[in-house]
């Protein structure tokens, strides 16, 4: 289980990555627009930009609420395991057995 949700805080960090560079790029495009443009491209522009600002504001709060829940997660399963470290043994000792009896059948 520890091994899924990595792989997929790494998948959630990768995207937020992936889309904060888009932001990026979009924000690049729009300052090497052309600036002899109309009144209403100017206004649409600054529109598109005020956007882009908010949305990358919302990435980085999204992105430090998916790491402060990950942080948490981690802090319960360390807690627990020092607490039961017995059933933590058993259980794992149990999942590589069912692992190993799958692998061997192949």
């Amino acid at each position: 289980m520890n091994d899924a949700s990595d792989s997929l805080n790494k998948s959630r960090s990768r995207l937020v990555e992936d889309f904060s560079t888009v932001l990026e790029d979009a924000q690049a495009l729009l300052r090497h627009a052309a600036g002899d443009a109309s009144k209403g491209y100017t206004d649409a522009r600054a529109r598109l930009e005020d956007s882009v600002k908010r949305a990358r504001e919302r990435i980085g709060s999204a992105e430090e609420a998916m790491l402060e829940s990950a942080r948490d997660a981690g802090r319960s399963a360390d807690g627990y395991v020092r607490e039961h470290p017995w059933e933590s043994i058993a259980v794992g000792a149990g999942i590589g057995l069912l692992l190993g009896m799958l692998i061997a059948r192949r």
